[in-house]
């Protein structure tokens, strides 16, 4: 008996920090997007394939930027459209909420759902951060009230709990037809994005609060030897200021971002990764809708 086939595209979608990064790379069972505590981490719509084929089943999710009711400046815009494009565009949503306080940038997420109409599966995140479990049934009971909801499905992603779960919940709604990805496939995304994607998340992690945001990495070279991948990249900032701190003290700064961006590599890649980074000024590139394009903002 052949099993019938289900394969779909589910969108991630949030307020920045909600856990929408670490709920995916969860699911994948594999660090495929960046983490970090600052808002706006990721910034691409990044697609995480997860094929089951005991079950026929091929969930196709997209990470998408948090959305936020405050958007000032043309990169921040990009970010909004972005989110909101995704969740046009598939066919399930999940709506990870922290489970531990609900912020006006949720409120306008849920503004943005009952926008587009797409059926909805309510994550509430970070239920490990609860104490009393008998307190998370008034949030599930007050969030219910809120919109017409497929499902509810408490988790907590970076503890791993109930994310099988969600996983079984979400794949009743995919729709009946073939597979479009290979069985074994991870993303669809690029070497070098997601070698892009490793070094800027350790600018987001070791740089202050306002830098990050003003840096763009774009890949310039990855040659492949037998056991070594050599990888060149420029880190782009608005300022000569910014410049010097994304350098550091005699380079310290910079040497830890591509310390750790190697180590990420490796062990994504399994192999021995040589990186050079270097640091150089496009001054407003944040705000050029034209510099956002040719660093793979799409508008």
């Amino acid at each position: 008996m052949t099993t019938k086939k289900h394969c779909g595209y589910i969108a991630v979608v949030g307020r920045p920090n909600a856990g929408k990064s670490t709920l995916l790379n969860a699911i994948l069972e594999k660090k495929l997007v960046s983490t970090s505590k600052k808002a706006q981490t990721t910034r691409h719509n990044i697609l995480g394939i997860k094929t089951n084929s005991a079950t026929g089943t091929q969930a196709i999710y997209v990470d998408t930027p948090g959305y936020r009711d405050i958007t000032p400046g043309a990169l921040h815009r990009y970010l909004n459209r972005s989110a909101v494009q995704a969740a046009y565009d598939v066919d399930l949503l999940l709506w990870i909420v922290d489970a531990t306080r609900f912020t006006r940038d949720d409120e306008a997420v849920l503004a943005m759902l009952k926008k587009v109409d797409r059926p909805t599966i309510l994550v509430l995140n970070k239920i490990d951060e609860i104490k009393a479990k008998y307190d998370l049934l008034p949030i599930i009971q007050k969030m219910q009230a809120m919109h017409d909801f497929l499902e509810i499905v408490p988790i907590s992603a970076l503890s791993n709990i109930n994310i099988l779960e969600l996983e079984e919940t979400a794949a009743k709604y995919l729709p009946e037809q073939e597979f479009f990805f290979a069985d074994g496939q991870l993303t669809d995304r690029s070497e070098s994005f997601l070698y892009a994607e490793m070094i800027r998340e350790k600018i987001m992690r070791f740089l202050g609060e306002e830098v990050p945001y003003s840096v763009a990495v774009e890949i310039e070279q990855i040659v492949h030897e037998e056991n070594l991948i050599r990888i060149a990249a420029l880190l782009w900032v608005e300022r000569d200021g910014q410049k010097a701190i994304v350098i550091g003290d005699k380079g310290e700064t910079l040497k830890r971002i591509g310390m750790e961006a190697r180590l990420e590599m490796e062990r994504f890649t399994k192999k021995k990764v040589f990186l050079q980074l270097w640091v150089k000024v496009k001054e407003g590139w944040t705000e050029n809708e034209t510099m956002l394009q040719s660093f793979g903002y799409e508008s």
